[in-house]
Protein backbone atom coordinates (compact mmCIF):
# COMPACT_ATOMS: atom_id res chain seq x y z
CA UNK A 1 0.00 0.00 0.00
CA UNK A 2 2.91 2.35 0.67
CA UNK A 3 4.12 1.75 -2.88
CA UNK A 4 0.66 2.71 -4.17
CA UNK A 5 0.81 5.99 -2.26
CA UNK A 6 4.31 6.63 -3.58
CA UNK A 7 3.58 5.70 -7.20
CA UNK A 8 4.66 8.19 -9.86
CA UNK A 9 4.46 8.10 -13.65
CA UNK A 10 7.30 6.53 -15.67
CA UNK A 11 7.30 9.96 -17.41
CA UNK A 12 7.94 11.75 -14.11
CA UNK A 13 11.56 12.67 -14.84
CA UNK A 14 11.24 13.05 -18.62
CA UNK A 15 7.82 14.44 -19.52
CA UNK A 16 7.07 14.94 -23.24
CA UNK A 17 7.47 18.54 -24.35
CA UNK A 18 4.44 20.66 -25.30
CA UNK A 19 3.73 21.15 -29.00
CA UNK A 20 2.34 24.11 -30.90
CA UNK A 21 -0.97 25.75 -30.09
CA UNK A 22 -4.02 24.45 -31.92
CA UNK A 23 -5.06 27.81 -33.33
CA UNK A 24 -7.35 30.65 -32.43
CA UNK A 25 -9.71 30.14 -29.47
CA UNK A 26 -13.28 29.11 -30.20
CA UNK A 27 -14.68 31.00 -27.21
CA UNK A 28 -14.03 34.04 -25.07
CA UNK A 29 -13.53 31.94 -21.95
CA UNK A 30 -14.09 28.47 -20.59
CA UNK A 31 -15.72 28.06 -17.18
CA UNK A 32 -15.49 24.57 -15.71
CA UNK A 33 -17.84 23.49 -12.92
CA UNK A 34 -16.57 20.26 -11.39
CA UNK A 35 -19.27 18.73 -9.16
CA UNK A 36 -17.28 16.24 -7.14
CA UNK A 37 -18.65 12.65 -7.07
CA UNK A 38 -21.83 13.48 -9.00
CA UNK A 39 -23.16 10.21 -10.42
CA UNK A 40 -24.39 10.11 -13.99
CA UNK A 41 -27.78 8.75 -12.95
CA UNK A 42 -28.26 11.55 -10.41
CA UNK A 43 -27.36 14.21 -12.98
CA UNK A 44 -30.06 12.85 -15.31
CA UNK A 45 -32.90 13.30 -12.79
CA UNK A 46 -34.83 16.43 -13.89
CA UNK A 47 -36.57 16.70 -10.52
CA UNK A 48 -33.22 16.67 -8.69
CA UNK A 49 -31.08 18.74 -11.08
CA UNK A 50 -33.50 20.75 -13.26
CA UNK A 51 -30.93 23.29 -14.47
CA UNK A 52 -28.58 20.58 -15.71
CA UNK A 53 -31.58 19.24 -17.62
CA UNK A 54 -32.02 22.67 -19.23
CA UNK A 55 -28.34 22.86 -20.14
CA UNK A 56 -28.43 19.36 -21.60
CA UNK A 57 -31.35 20.34 -23.81
CA UNK A 58 -29.60 23.45 -25.18
CA UNK A 59 -26.05 22.11 -25.32
CA UNK A 60 -24.01 18.96 -25.74
CA UNK A 61 -24.15 15.97 -23.40
CA UNK A 62 -22.42 12.63 -23.11
CA UNK A 63 -21.75 9.78 -20.75
CA UNK A 64 -18.15 10.05 -19.61
CA UNK A 65 -16.02 7.05 -18.66
CA UNK A 66 -12.96 6.99 -16.41
CA UNK A 67 -10.51 4.36 -15.17
CA UNK A 68 -9.58 3.20 -11.67
CA UNK A 69 -8.50 4.21 -9.16
CA UNK A 70 -11.61 6.37 -8.85
CA UNK A 71 -10.32 8.74 -6.18
CA UNK A 72 -10.59 12.51 -6.56
CA UNK A 73 -6.88 13.33 -6.94
CA UNK A 74 -6.35 10.85 -9.81
CA UNK A 75 -9.60 12.11 -11.37
CA UNK A 76 -8.49 15.74 -11.23
CA UNK A 77 -5.19 14.70 -12.80
CA UNK A 78 -6.94 12.89 -15.67
CA UNK A 79 -9.19 15.87 -16.35
CA UNK A 80 -6.45 18.48 -16.62
CA UNK A 81 -3.55 16.46 -18.06
CA UNK A 82 -5.62 14.23 -20.33
CA UNK A 83 -3.64 11.19 -19.19
CA UNK A 84 -4.82 8.07 -17.39
CA UNK A 85 -3.61 7.58 -13.79
CA UNK A 86 -0.63 5.40 -14.66
CA UNK A 87 1.09 8.20 -16.61
CA UNK A 88 -0.59 11.46 -15.50
CA UNK A 89 1.89 11.72 -12.60
CA UNK A 90 -0.92 12.68 -10.30
CA UNK A 91 -1.29 10.62 -7.12
CA UNK A 92 -2.81 7.18 -7.57
CA UNK A 93 -4.74 7.59 -4.33
CA UNK A 94 -5.86 10.52 -2.19
CA UNK A 95 -3.16 11.58 0.24
CA UNK A 96 -2.92 14.09 3.02
CA UNK A 97 -2.76 17.71 1.82
CA UNK A 98 0.92 18.13 2.65
CA UNK A 99 1.83 14.91 0.77
CA UNK A 100 -0.06 15.76 -2.43
CA UNK A 101 2.43 15.96 -5.35
CA UNK A 102 2.40 18.65 -8.04
CA UNK A 103 1.89 17.64 -11.66
CA UNK A 104 5.14 17.31 -13.58
CA UNK A 105 3.24 16.61 -16.81
CA UNK A 106 1.90 19.34 -19.06
CA UNK A 107 -1.64 20.40 -18.17
CA UNK A 108 -4.34 22.86 -19.21
CA UNK A 109 -3.32 25.51 -16.68
CA UNK A 110 0.33 25.44 -17.71
CA UNK A 111 -0.67 25.50 -21.38
CA UNK A 112 -2.91 28.54 -20.81
CA UNK A 113 -0.24 30.29 -18.76
CA UNK A 114 2.35 29.91 -21.54
CA UNK A 115 0.00 31.76 -23.89
CA UNK A 116 -0.47 34.58 -21.41
CA UNK A 117 -4.07 33.62 -20.59
CA UNK A 118 -5.42 34.40 -17.14
CA UNK A 119 -6.55 31.41 -15.10
CA UNK A 120 -8.43 31.07 -11.82
CA UNK A 121 -9.27 28.23 -9.45
CA UNK A 122 -11.76 28.16 -6.59
CA UNK A 123 -12.23 24.88 -4.76
CA UNK A 124 -10.84 22.22 -2.49
CA UNK A 125 -7.23 22.64 -1.39
CA UNK A 126 -6.04 19.55 -3.28
CA UNK A 127 -5.84 21.83 -6.32
CA UNK A 128 -3.40 24.09 -4.53
CA UNK A 129 -0.96 21.21 -4.36
CA UNK A 130 -1.69 19.54 -7.70
CA UNK A 131 -1.63 22.53 -10.07
CA UNK A 132 1.70 24.35 -10.53
CA UNK A 133 0.71 27.59 -8.81
CA UNK A 134 2.74 29.79 -11.12
CA UNK A 135 0.17 28.82 -13.77
CA UNK A 136 -2.77 30.12 -11.66
CA UNK A 137 -3.48 33.87 -11.80
CA UNK A 138 -6.09 33.97 -9.01
CA UNK A 139 -7.21 31.36 -6.53
CA UNK A 140 -9.26 30.47 -3.49
CA UNK A 141 -8.74 27.18 -1.67
CA UNK A 142 -10.59 25.64 1.24
CA UNK A 143 -10.37 22.54 3.38
CA UNK A 144 -14.16 22.55 3.68
CA UNK A 145 -16.33 20.09 1.78
CA UNK A 146 -19.92 20.87 2.72
CA UNK A 147 -22.58 23.31 1.46
CA UNK A 148 -21.15 26.20 3.48
CA UNK A 149 -17.72 25.65 1.92
CA UNK A 150 -19.28 25.58 -1.56
CA UNK A 151 -20.92 28.94 -0.88
CA UNK A 152 -17.52 30.38 -0.01
CA UNK A 153 -16.03 28.84 -3.16
CA UNK A 154 -18.67 30.43 -5.38
CA UNK A 155 -18.51 33.80 -3.64
CA UNK A 156 -14.76 33.85 -4.29
CA UNK A 157 -15.30 33.03 -7.97
CA UNK A 158 -18.13 35.47 -8.73
CA UNK A 159 -15.83 38.54 -9.11
CA UNK A 160 -13.79 36.63 -11.70
CA UNK A 161 -16.95 35.81 -13.65
CA UNK A 162 -18.22 39.37 -13.45
CA UNK A 163 -14.84 40.88 -14.36
CA UNK A 164 -14.43 38.77 -17.49
CA UNK A 165 -10.62 38.92 -17.39
CA UNK A 166 -9.97 35.19 -16.98
CA UNK A 167 -10.01 32.82 -19.93
CA UNK A 168 -9.96 29.59 -17.88
CA UNK A 169 -11.90 29.32 -14.61
CA UNK A 170 -12.35 26.20 -12.48
CA UNK A 171 -15.08 26.15 -9.81
CA UNK A 172 -15.11 23.02 -7.68
CA UNK A 173 -18.34 22.06 -5.85
CA UNK A 174 -17.82 19.40 -3.18
CA UNK A 175 -21.03 18.93 -1.18
CA UNK A 176 -22.30 15.95 -3.21
CA UNK A 177 -19.10 14.07 -2.36
CA UNK A 178 -19.56 15.17 1.27
CA UNK A 179 -23.08 13.70 1.27
CA UNK A 180 -21.70 10.45 -0.10
CA UNK A 181 -19.09 10.10 2.61
CA UNK A 182 -20.87 11.59 5.62
CA UNK A 183 -24.62 11.58 4.97
CA UNK A 184 -25.53 8.05 3.96
CA UNK A 185 -24.45 7.90 0.33
CA UNK A 186 -26.54 8.06 -2.87
CA UNK A 187 -29.37 5.99 -1.39
CA UNK A 188 -29.94 8.60 1.34
CA UNK A 189 -32.35 11.51 0.61
CA UNK A 190 -29.64 13.96 1.67
CA UNK A 191 -27.63 12.97 -1.42
CA UNK A 192 -30.32 14.27 -3.78
CA UNK A 193 -30.70 17.36 -1.62
CA UNK A 194 -26.98 18.09 -2.00
CA UNK A 195 -27.24 17.51 -5.76
CA UNK A 196 -30.15 19.97 -5.97
CA UNK A 197 -28.17 22.62 -4.11
CA UNK A 198 -25.23 22.01 -6.47
CA UNK A 199 -27.60 22.44 -9.41
CA UNK A 200 -28.71 25.80 -8.05
CA UNK A 201 -25.08 26.88 -7.82
CA UNK A 202 -24.57 25.94 -11.47
CA UNK A 203 -27.59 28.07 -12.38
CA UNK A 204 -26.10 30.97 -10.44
CA UNK A 205 -22.76 30.57 -12.23
CA UNK A 206 -24.45 30.48 -15.64
CA UNK A 207 -26.36 33.67 -14.84
CA UNK A 208 -23.01 35.51 -14.81
CA UNK A 209 -22.02 34.18 -18.24
CA UNK A 210 -22.98 35.08 -21.78
CA UNK A 211 -23.26 31.72 -23.48
CA UNK A 212 -23.18 33.47 -26.86
CA UNK A 213 -19.54 34.26 -26.10
CA UNK A 214 -18.57 31.97 -23.18
CA UNK A 215 -18.47 28.20 -22.77
CA UNK A 216 -19.70 26.36 -19.67
CA UNK A 217 -18.64 22.78 -18.94
CA UNK A 218 -20.19 20.72 -16.12
CA UNK A 219 -18.95 17.25 -15.17
CA UNK A 220 -17.70 15.19 -12.25
CA UNK A 221 -14.52 13.32 -11.40
CA UNK A 222 -16.05 9.98 -10.31
CA UNK A 223 -19.23 8.40 -9.01
CA UNK A 224 -20.06 6.81 -5.65
CA UNK A 225 -21.22 3.36 -4.64
CA UNK A 226 -24.67 3.17 -3.04
CA UNK A 227 -23.37 3.01 0.52
CA UNK A 228 -21.12 6.01 -0.15
CA UNK A 229 -17.50 5.73 -1.20
CA UNK A 230 -15.23 5.57 -4.22
CA UNK A 231 -11.67 4.77 -5.20
CA UNK A 232 -12.10 1.30 -6.62
CA UNK A 233 -13.08 -0.28 -9.90
CA UNK A 234 -16.84 -0.40 -9.27
CA UNK A 235 -18.67 0.40 -12.55
CA UNK A 236 -20.84 3.10 -10.92
CA UNK A 237 -17.74 5.00 -9.78
CA UNK A 238 -16.31 5.05 -13.32
CA UNK A 239 -19.23 6.74 -15.10
CA UNK A 240 -19.66 10.52 -14.95
CA UNK A 241 -22.01 13.09 -16.51
CA UNK A 242 -20.69 15.55 -19.09
CA UNK A 243 -22.56 18.65 -20.25
CA UNK A 244 -21.23 21.53 -22.35
CA UNK A 245 -23.06 24.64 -23.53
CA UNK A 246 -22.21 27.97 -25.10
CA UNK A 247 -19.84 29.32 -27.70
CA UNK A 248 -18.04 26.74 -29.80
CA UNK A 249 -20.34 23.85 -28.79
CA UNK A 250 -22.70 21.96 -31.11
CA UNK A 251 -25.80 20.76 -29.29
CA UNK A 252 -26.71 17.09 -29.23
CA UNK A 253 -26.26 13.79 -27.42
CA UNK A 254 -22.76 12.46 -28.14
CA UNK A 255 -23.05 9.05 -26.52
CA UNK A 256 -19.91 7.87 -24.77
CA UNK A 257 -16.70 9.83 -24.30
CA UNK A 258 -13.56 9.16 -22.26
CA UNK A 259 -12.39 11.37 -19.42
CA UNK A 260 -9.02 11.76 -21.17
CA UNK A 261 -10.90 13.48 -24.04
CA UNK A 262 -11.65 16.49 -21.81
CA UNK A 263 -8.21 18.11 -21.76
CA UNK A 264 -7.60 17.98 -25.55
CA UNK A 265 -11.13 19.29 -26.21
CA UNK A 266 -10.78 22.17 -23.74
CA UNK A 267 -7.38 22.94 -25.30
CA UNK A 268 -9.13 23.29 -28.68
CA UNK A 269 -11.70 25.65 -27.15
CA UNK A 270 -8.96 27.80 -25.62
CA UNK A 271 -6.60 27.56 -28.59
CA UNK A 272 -3.71 26.22 -26.47
CA UNK A 273 -1.52 23.22 -27.20
CA UNK A 274 -2.82 19.76 -26.37
CA UNK A 275 -1.35 18.79 -22.96
CA UNK A 276 1.73 16.81 -23.95
CA UNK A 277 0.83 13.62 -22.03
CA UNK A 278 -2.83 13.57 -23.09
CA UNK A 279 -4.09 10.17 -24.24
CA UNK A 280 -7.51 11.29 -25.43
CA UNK A 281 -8.90 12.77 -28.62
CA UNK A 282 -10.33 16.18 -29.40
CA UNK A 283 -14.11 15.84 -29.65
CA UNK A 284 -14.22 17.65 -32.98
CA UNK A 285 -17.75 16.48 -33.74
CA UNK A 286 -18.90 18.43 -30.67
CA UNK A 287 -17.07 21.66 -31.62
CA UNK A 288 -17.99 24.44 -34.02
CA UNK A 289 -14.71 24.70 -35.90
CA UNK A 290 -13.84 27.25 -38.58
CA UNK A 291 -13.24 25.90 -42.10
CA UNK A 292 -9.95 24.09 -42.47
CA UNK A 293 -9.22 23.77 -38.76
CA UNK A 294 -10.22 20.11 -38.70
CA UNK A 295 -7.14 19.11 -40.64
CA UNK A 296 -4.83 21.32 -38.57
CA UNK A 297 -6.20 19.76 -35.38
CA UNK A 298 -5.69 16.24 -36.71
CA UNK A 299 -2.08 17.03 -37.61
CA UNK A 300 -1.37 18.58 -34.19
CA UNK A 301 -3.01 15.65 -32.45
CA UNK A 302 -1.01 13.14 -34.49
CA UNK A 303 2.26 14.91 -33.65
CA UNK A 304 1.39 15.04 -29.93
CA UNK A 305 0.42 11.36 -29.83
CA UNK A 306 3.60 10.26 -31.57
CA UNK A 307 5.75 12.28 -29.17
CA UNK A 308 3.89 10.76 -26.21
CA UNK A 309 4.11 7.18 -27.51
CA UNK A 310 7.83 7.54 -28.20
CA UNK A 311 8.48 9.03 -24.74
CA UNK A 312 6.40 6.40 -22.92
CA UNK A 313 7.79 3.34 -24.67
CA UNK A 314 11.32 4.66 -24.10
CA UNK A 315 10.58 5.26 -20.40
CA UNK A 316 9.37 1.68 -19.82
CA UNK A 317 12.26 0.13 -21.72
CA UNK A 318 10.27 -0.95 -24.79
CA UNK A 319 11.18 1.81 -27.29
CA UNK A 320 9.13 2.04 -30.46
CA UNK A 321 9.80 4.95 -32.83
CA UNK A 322 6.72 6.35 -34.59
CA UNK A 323 6.62 9.08 -37.20
CA UNK A 324 4.23 12.08 -37.09
CA UNK A 325 1.28 12.24 -39.47
CA UNK A 326 1.30 8.45 -39.74
CA UNK A 327 -0.43 7.65 -36.45
CA UNK A 328 -3.78 8.72 -35.01
CA UNK A 329 -4.86 8.61 -31.35
CA UNK A 330 -6.08 5.02 -31.52
CA UNK A 331 -2.89 3.85 -33.20
CA UNK A 332 -0.57 5.59 -30.75
CA UNK A 333 -2.51 4.32 -27.75
CA UNK A 334 -2.46 0.79 -29.18
CA UNK A 335 1.34 0.99 -29.48
CA UNK A 336 1.61 2.14 -25.86
CA UNK A 337 -0.70 -0.65 -24.68
CA UNK A 338 1.28 -3.27 -26.57
CA UNK A 339 4.57 -2.03 -25.10
CA UNK A 340 3.10 -2.09 -21.61
CA UNK A 341 1.67 -5.59 -22.13
CA UNK A 342 5.03 -6.86 -23.42
CA UNK A 343 6.88 -5.66 -20.35
CA UNK A 344 4.20 -6.98 -18.00
CA UNK A 345 4.38 -10.40 -19.65
CA UNK A 346 8.17 -10.53 -19.32
CA UNK A 347 7.85 -9.75 -15.60
CA UNK A 348 4.92 -12.06 -14.91
CA UNK A 349 6.39 -15.26 -16.36
CA UNK A 350 9.12 -15.64 -13.67
CA UNK A 351 6.60 -14.85 -10.93
CA UNK A 352 4.18 -17.50 -12.21
CA UNK A 353 7.04 -20.03 -12.26
CA UNK A 354 7.87 -19.20 -8.63
CA UNK A 355 4.22 -19.63 -7.58
CA UNK A 356 3.92 -22.90 -9.50
CA UNK A 357 7.00 -24.33 -7.79
CA UNK A 358 5.90 -23.11 -4.37
CA UNK A 359 2.45 -24.69 -4.57
CA UNK A 360 3.93 -27.82 -6.07
CA UNK A 361 6.16 -28.12 -3.01
CA UNK A 362 3.25 -27.50 -0.63
CA UNK A 363 1.11 -30.07 -2.47
CA UNK A 364 3.93 -32.62 -2.20
CA UNK A 365 4.19 -32.09 1.56
CA UNK A 366 0.44 -32.49 1.96
CA UNK A 367 0.47 -35.70 -0.07
CA UNK A 368 3.35 -37.16 1.97
CA UNK A 369 1.70 -36.34 5.28
CA UNK A 370 -1.96 -36.75 4.34
CA UNK A 371 -4.40 -37.96 6.99
CA UNK A 372 -8.14 -38.00 7.39
CA UNK A 373 -8.14 -34.85 9.52
CA UNK A 374 -6.64 -32.79 6.67
CA UNK A 375 -9.80 -33.23 4.61
CA UNK A 376 -11.94 -31.98 7.48
CA UNK A 377 -9.60 -29.05 8.03
CA UNK A 378 -9.98 -27.96 4.42
CA UNK A 379 -13.74 -28.31 4.75
CA UNK A 380 -13.41 -26.05 7.78
CA UNK A 381 -11.38 -23.58 5.67
CA UNK A 382 -14.16 -23.44 3.08
CA UNK A 383 -16.72 -22.86 5.83
CA UNK A 384 -14.50 -20.05 7.13
CA UNK A 385 -14.45 -18.40 3.68
CA UNK A 386 -18.24 -18.68 3.31
CA UNK A 387 -18.83 -17.16 6.74
CA UNK A 388 -16.31 -14.37 6.19
CA UNK A 389 -17.77 -13.28 2.88
CA UNK A 390 -21.34 -13.58 4.15
CA UNK A 391 -20.57 -11.08 6.89
CA UNK A 392 -18.35 -8.96 4.62
CA UNK A 393 -20.64 -8.59 1.60
CA UNK A 394 -24.16 -9.50 2.73
CA UNK A 395 -24.33 -8.25 6.31
CA UNK A 396 -21.67 -5.54 6.12
CA UNK A 397 -22.52 -4.41 2.59
CA UNK A 398 -18.85 -4.00 1.64
CA UNK A 399 -17.80 -4.19 -2.01
CA UNK A 400 -14.70 -5.98 -3.27
CA UNK A 401 -12.91 -2.78 -4.09
CA UNK A 402 -11.18 0.13 -2.43
CA UNK A 403 -14.44 2.10 -2.60
CA UNK A 404 -15.57 0.49 0.67
CA UNK A 405 -12.51 1.58 2.64
CA UNK A 406 -13.35 4.53 4.87
CA UNK A 407 -10.15 4.38 6.92
CA UNK A 408 -7.29 2.10 7.89
CA UNK A 409 -8.57 1.57 11.44
CA UNK A 410 -12.09 0.74 10.24
CA UNK A 411 -10.76 -1.71 7.67
CA UNK A 412 -8.45 -3.56 10.06
CA UNK A 413 -11.06 -3.65 12.82
CA UNK A 414 -13.74 -5.03 10.53
CA UNK A 415 -11.45 -7.64 8.98
CA UNK A 416 -10.14 -8.73 12.39
CA UNK A 417 -13.56 -9.21 14.00
CA UNK A 418 -14.99 -10.91 10.91
CA UNK A 419 -12.03 -13.29 10.64
CA UNK A 420 -12.25 -14.12 14.36
CA UNK A 421 -15.93 -15.04 14.22
CA UNK A 422 -15.52 -16.91 10.91
CA UNK A 423 -12.66 -19.00 12.32
CA UNK A 424 -14.21 -19.64 15.75
CA UNK A 425 -17.44 -21.16 14.38
CA UNK A 426 -15.92 -23.97 12.23
CA UNK A 427 -13.30 -24.56 14.95
CA UNK A 428 -15.96 -25.30 17.56
CA UNK A 429 -18.35 -27.21 15.27
CA UNK A 430 -15.68 -29.38 13.62
CA UNK A 431 -13.81 -30.11 16.79
CA UNK A 432 -17.00 -31.11 18.58
CA UNK A 433 -18.03 -33.33 15.63
CA UNK A 434 -14.60 -34.96 15.29
CA UNK A 435 -14.22 -35.47 19.02
CA UNK A 436 -11.00 -33.46 19.17
CA UNK A 437 -11.77 -32.36 22.69
CA UNK A 438 -11.53 -36.00 23.77
CA UNK A 439 -7.91 -36.26 22.63
CA UNK A 440 -4.82 -35.28 24.55
CA UNK A 441 -4.04 -31.56 24.90
CA UNK A 442 -1.00 -31.74 22.62
CA UNK A 443 -2.81 -33.52 19.77
CA UNK A 444 -5.81 -31.17 20.08
CA UNK A 445 -3.50 -28.15 19.79
CA UNK A 446 -1.82 -29.68 16.73
CA UNK A 447 -5.17 -30.14 14.98
CA UNK A 448 -5.99 -26.49 15.71
CA UNK A 449 -2.77 -25.53 13.95
CA UNK A 450 -3.79 -27.76 11.04
CA UNK A 451 -7.10 -25.88 10.74
CA UNK A 452 -5.26 -22.56 10.88
CA UNK A 453 -2.84 -23.71 8.19
CA UNK A 454 -5.70 -24.91 5.94
CA UNK A 455 -7.43 -21.52 6.20
CA UNK A 456 -4.17 -19.67 5.50
CA UNK A 457 -3.42 -21.89 2.51
CA UNK A 458 -6.85 -21.19 1.02
CA UNK A 459 -6.39 -17.46 1.58
CA UNK A 460 -2.94 -17.60 0.01
CA UNK A 461 -4.35 -18.48 -3.41
CA UNK A 462 -5.61 -14.91 -4.20
CA UNK A 463 -2.50 -13.43 -2.55
CA UNK A 464 -0.13 -15.31 -4.82
CA UNK A 465 -2.34 -14.70 -7.86
CA UNK A 466 -2.07 -10.97 -7.13
CA UNK A 467 1.70 -11.36 -6.73
CA UNK A 468 1.98 -13.17 -10.05
CA UNK A 469 -0.05 -10.52 -11.88
CA UNK A 470 1.08 -7.33 -10.16
CA UNK A 471 4.29 -8.07 -8.28
CA UNK A 472 5.05 -7.51 -4.61
CA UNK A 473 5.35 -3.73 -5.00
CA UNK A 474 3.86 -1.18 -7.39
CA UNK A 475 6.65 0.31 -9.48
CA UNK A 476 6.41 1.51 -13.10
CA UNK A 477 2.70 0.92 -13.76
CA UNK A 478 -0.49 0.67 -11.74
CA UNK A 479 -1.78 -2.81 -10.91
CA UNK A 480 -4.98 -4.53 -11.88
CA UNK A 481 -7.17 -3.07 -9.14
CA UNK A 482 -9.51 -6.04 -8.81
CA UNK A 483 -6.85 -8.69 -8.18
CA UNK A 484 -4.85 -6.25 -6.05
CA UNK A 485 -7.75 -5.59 -3.69
CA UNK A 486 -8.72 -9.27 -3.34
CA UNK A 487 -5.08 -10.14 -2.66
CA UNK A 488 -4.79 -7.33 -0.13
CA UNK A 489 -8.02 -8.42 1.59
CA UNK A 490 -6.81 -12.01 1.86
CA UNK A 491 -3.37 -10.94 3.05
CA UNK A 492 -4.96 -9.03 5.93
CA UNK A 493 -6.97 -12.13 6.81
CA UNK A 494 -3.83 -14.30 6.77
CA UNK A 495 -2.20 -11.98 9.30
CA UNK A 496 -5.28 -12.10 11.54
CA UNK A 497 -5.79 -15.89 11.22
CA UNK A 498 -2.09 -16.53 11.88
CA UNK A 499 -2.26 -14.41 15.01
CA UNK A 500 -5.48 -16.11 16.15
CA UNK A 501 -4.12 -19.63 15.60
CA UNK A 502 -1.67 -19.34 18.49
CA UNK A 503 -4.11 -18.45 21.30
CA UNK A 504 -6.78 -20.70 19.77
CA UNK A 505 -4.48 -23.71 20.01
CA UNK A 506 -3.86 -22.80 23.64
CA UNK A 507 -7.61 -22.57 24.28
CA UNK A 508 -8.09 -25.98 22.65
CA UNK A 509 -5.44 -27.57 24.85
CA UNK A 510 -6.87 -25.85 27.91
CA UNK A 511 -10.42 -27.10 27.15
CA UNK A 512 -9.13 -30.67 26.76
CA UNK A 513 -7.08 -30.45 29.95
CA UNK A 514 -10.01 -28.98 31.89
CA UNK A 515 -12.37 -31.70 30.65
CA UNK A 516 -9.97 -34.43 31.71
CA UNK A 517 -9.45 -32.73 35.06
CA UNK A 518 -13.21 -32.71 35.69
CA UNK A 519 -13.59 -36.41 34.88
CA UNK A 520 -13.70 -38.59 38.04
CA UNK A 521 -10.85 -41.04 38.52
CA UNK A 522 -11.78 -44.72 37.79
CA UNK A 523 -12.72 -46.80 40.86
CA UNK A 524 -11.65 -50.50 41.18
CA UNK A 525 -14.64 -52.80 41.60
CA UNK A 526 -12.92 -55.49 43.61
CA UNK A 527 -10.47 -55.67 46.53
CA UNK A 528 -6.91 -56.82 46.22
CA UNK A 529 -6.35 -60.23 47.56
Amino acid sequence: MDSLFAYRSPLHDNPPQPGERLGQPLTRRVVIVLIDALRADTAEKPDVMPYLDELRARGASATMHSQPPSYSAPGYSIIFTGAWPDISDGPAINTEYEDMPTWTQDNLFSAAHRLGLKTAVSGYNFFERLIPQEAVSDSFYTAGEDAAADREVLDAALPWLEGGEHQLVLIHIDQVDYAGHHEGGPIDPRWDEAATRADELVREIASHLDLEQDTLLVFSDHGQIDRGGHGGHDPITLIEPFIAAGKGIKSGDYGDVQMVDLAPTIAALLGTNIPASAQGRILTDMLSLPPGQDQAILESQSYQQVQLANAYTEAIGRPIILEPLETDVEGAQAVMSEARAARLTSERIPRFIVIFLLFGFISFLLWKNWNRNFLWMFIGAIVYALLFHFRYAVIGGWTYSMSSITGVEDLIGFIATTAFVSLAIPWWVLFTYLGVFKLGPRRAAEITFELTFAVMLLLALPVFWNFALNGALIKWTLPDMSSMYIGFLCLLQILVVAALGIPLSGVTALVVWFQKWLQPAPVNAGKRK
